[in-house]
Formats: structure tokens, C-alpha cells, sequence
């Protein structure tokens, strides 16, 4: 509840998160659908990516699963979606001090600059190290497949 109105009183331009609704009309805090617009002067300006945090019982001590829906062309999103990221491993920078705000704040960023160290999905990674011009051409692609709604 905390992390939502923190979230609601400050939140950046063109991102939106919130809980999904349960069938009985309730929300569920802990699975929250959100939408990380592209950057500005980037190759994914335009698109406006799906993406879904799940946060455990464990949460802030622990961090949230983030998995986008549908699964982005990206060096470091796993073929099921899942984002590969420091600030989301408890084992290297995850901090319970993490807000939604800053999640999608780095992934935003992410999306654009790609960790060559730490790959997740193979065909993109391939592109992105040994071919630059298909790999832009392909996020590029992407981005219109991914608009505002």
C-alpha cells in the first residue's frame, strides 16, 4: 500500500503502474501492470512497453519479478520475459530502499543500454554485439509494434 502512494504522488511522464484487479473487484498489491514508455532520441521511442512486477511476500526484503508481456527483443530480457537486471537480484544490488519508481526508472534505461556482461536471450545479444544496424532496425520495428495507448 505504501509503494502504491508513493507511487501515485510521484510518478514519471508517460509510465503508468497499478495493481490488477481481482475478480471481485479487489486489487491484488501484489501483482501491479505497468508501461515503460521508450526513451526520448532512442530506438525505442514511440513504444510503450507492457510490463508486470509481482512482488513476494518478502517484499521489500526481497525484490519484485519483473516480466514483460509480451516478451521484448532485448539482450537482457529472457525469452519468458523476464527482465535481467542488478537492481532486481538480491545478490548483487538490490536494496529494500527500491521503489517502483526507481524499477521502472532502470529498466527504462536498460532498454536502451544493454548489459553486454550479463546476456539473457541470444539473437538480440548476437545483433546487438556483432551487428548494430539489424539489431536498431529490429528494437526499431519493435517500437511501432508497441504504441501509445
Amino acid at each position: 500500500m505504501a509503494e502504491r502512494k508513493r507511487w501515485r504522488q510521484d510518478h514519471p511522464p508517460g509510465f503508468y503502474a497499478r495493481p490488477e484487479v481481482n475478480a471481485d473487484g479487489s486489487l491484488n498489491l501484489f501483482s501491479w501492470r505497468c508501461g515503460i514508455p521508450g526513451k526520448a532520441g532512442t530506438d525505442w521511442e514511440g513504444g510503450v512497453y507492457q510490463l508486470r512486477i509481482d512482488f513476494s511476500n518478502d517484499f521489500p526484503t526481497k525484490p519484485p519479478k519483473c516480466v514483460f508481456d509480451p516478451v521484448l527483443f532485448h539482450p537482457n530480457i529472457y525469452p519468458s520475459g523476464t527482465v535481467c537486471l542488478s537492481i532486481l537480484n538480491e545478490e548483487k544490488d538490490w536494496r529494500a530502499s527500491i521503489t517502483v519508481k526507481d524499477l521502472l526508472l532502470g529498466i527504462q534505461e536498460l532498454l536502451d543500454e544493454p548489459n553486454e556482461l550479463d546476456p539473457a536471450q541470444a539473437e538480440p545479444f548476437r545483433l546487438f554485439m556483432h551487428d548494430k544496424a539489424e539489431y536498431r532496425r529490429r528494437v526499431k520495428q519493435q517500437a511501432a509494434s508497441f504504441p501509445p495507448a
